[in-house]
C-alpha cells in the first residue's frame, strides 16, 4: 500500500469546516517544532553542497535505513509506489504474470502490479488483523502467479511464516509492502527486510515522513540491488551509458537529509504511538468499538489506530462536530473501485474486506498526541455512545 493516506490531508471528514480542530488526524507541525533546528541545519547543509540529486546524503540514508530494518542493500526512491513498481519488475513480474494481492489495502499495492504489465488477483482480509487471510492466499495461485505482496497494513505486520512457506512451495517471490509499518516486527525483526524485497513510502504522514515525496526498496540480494538502481536512474549506473529501458525515479537529496534526520528519531515515536495506542484501549475498552489488536507475533507500529463502528459514518460526522478529525482507511475496497472492473469482482466476492470497508475509523494518531486530546477523543465517543 505503498502511499497509504488519501490524497486530502488530512483525510476525508465530513461535517466540519473546522480548519483548526481540537485534535486534528496528524499534526505534522507539532513534530517539525521538535526537531527544528536539526532539519534546518540538515536542509542547509545540501542546499549549500549543491548536490541536489542523489549523492552523498542519499547514500548515508541509505545505509542508515537498511541497518535499521536490518537488510544488506537500501535503494532510495521517489515515492512509495515507485519502490513497489520497481521492486516487481526487479524481481522479474511482467506481463502475463500475476501477483497476490491484499483486497483490503491502498489502490497503489495493486495499481503498482498493473503498471508492471502484470495481474492483480485479490484474496480477502484476515478478520482479526485486517491484513491478507494467509489461509485464502493457496486457492489463488495459478500457473501464472509469479509474487505475493503481504501489506503491513496500519503498521500490524502480516503472518508471514505461513506466506513464506507457500511461496517456497509454488516458487513466487515475496514483495513486503511496509508502507505503514517502519520499525514494525515479525517475531522480533524488523518487517520489510524478512521478504526477497522490502518497499517502504516516506509520504509525509507516515511515521517516517519525508518533506514531499520519498520512498526506498530494501533488499539482501545483490542482483536485484543492483537492478533497482538501474530502473530507478534511466537504466544507467554512469552518466549517458544504458544498459536497461529505466525510470526517472530518483529518491530527491533534500528528502534523504531530512529522512536520515527523521530516523534518528523514529524508535522514540514509534514507543510514543504505542503508548498512544495503549491509551485509546483503556479508555474505549468497555464501549461497543472493536479496537485494534496486536497479534502474538507482532510488534504494532499504530500508523493507524483503527477502530470499527456499526455507526461509523454517524461517529465521524459527530467527532467532526466536536473538533475531532478522523479517516476512513479505506471506504472501498480495491476490487470494487471503477479502474479495476475489467477483472469482473463483484460485491461479496471478499465478504471480510467489504464489511470492513463499512466500518473502519481511523482515529487521531501521531507521535506528538497528547494526553489531553486523547482523553477529549475518547470522551466524545463515550458520549456519542451513551445517547443512542
Amino acid at each position: 500500500m505503498a502511499d497509504s493516506s488519501e490524497k486530502a490531508f488530512p483525510p476525508n471528514n465530513p461535517g466540519s469546516a473546522d480548519t483548526n480542530p481540537l485534535v486534528p488526524f496528524v499534526d505534522l507541525k507539532a513534530q517539525y517544532q521538535t526537531i527544528k533546528s536539526e532539519i534546518e541545519a540538515a536542509i542547509s547543509r545540501v542546499v549549500e553542497s549543491g548536490r541536489y540529486i542523489l549523492g552523498p546524503e542519499v547514500e548515508k540514508f541509505e545505509k542508515d535505513f537498511a541497518k535499521y530494518v536490518g537488510a544488506r542493500f537500501c535503494v532510495g526512491v521517489n515515492s512509495g509506489t515507485a519502490a513497489l513498481q520497481l521492486a516487481l519488475m526487479a524481481t522479474g513480474v511482467g506481463a502475463t504474470d500475476e501477483v497476490i494481492v491484499p483486497a483490503n489495502t491502498f489502490f497503489a499495492t495493486a495499481e503498482t502490479v498493473s503498471t508492471a504489465g502484470a495481474r492483480p488477483v485479490f484474496v480477502d482480509a484476515d478478520s482479526v488483523a485486517y491484513t491478507i487471510d494467509v489461509s485464502k492466499i493457496e486457492n489463488a495461485i495459478t500457473p501464472r502467479t509469479r509474487a505475493i505482496i503481504p501489506v503491513h497494513l496500519y503498521g500490524q505486520p502480516a503472518d508471514l511464516d505461513p506466506i513464506f512457506e507457500i511461496a517456497r512451495r509454488h516458487n513466487l517471490s515475496v514483495i513486503e509492502d511496509a508502507a505503514q509499518a517502519h520499525g514494525a516486527e515479525y517475531k522480533g525483526r524488523r518487517v520489510g527486510a524478512l521478504g526477497d524485497v522490502g518497499c517502504f513510502s516516506f509520504y509525509p504522514a507516515k511515521n517516517l515522513g519525508a518533506y514531499g515525496d520519498a520512498g526506498a526498496i530494501v533488499t539482501d540480494d545483490d542482483m536485484v540491488a543492483r537492478r533497482l538502481r538501474l530502473l530507478r536512474d534511466h537504466g544507467s549506473d554512469r552518466k549517458y551509458y544504458h544498459e536497461i529501458i529505466g525510470y526517472n525515479f530518483r529518491l530527491e537529496t533534500l528528502q534523504a537529509a531530512v529522512l536520515a534526520v527523521k530516523l534518528r528519531h523514529l524508535e522514540s515515536w514509534t514507543r510514543l504511538r504505542r503508548r498512544h495506542a495503549a491509551q485509546y484501549h483503556e479508555l474505549l475498552k468497555t464501549g461497543s468499538l472493536v479496537l485494534p489488536r496486536e497479534l502474538e507475533y507482532a510488534r504494532h507500529v499504530y500508523h493507524l489506530y483503527v477502530v470499527l463502528s456499526d455507526r461509523r459514518d454517524e461517529l465521524q460526522r459527530k467527532l467532526a462536530a466536536a473538533g475531532v478529525q478522523t479517516g476512513i482507511h479505506y471506504p472501498v475496497p480495491i476490487h470494487l473501485q471503477p479502474a479495476y472492473s475489467s477483472l469482473g469482482y463483484r460485491a461479496g466476492d471478499f465478504p471480510e474486506t467489504e464489511k470492513q470497508s463499512l466500518h473502519v475509523l481511523s482515529l487521531p494518531m501521531f507521535a506528538e498526541l497528547t494526553d489531553e486530546q486523547i482523553n477529549l477523543v475518547a470522551e466524545a465517543l463515550k458520549q456519542l455512545e451513551a445517547r443512542t
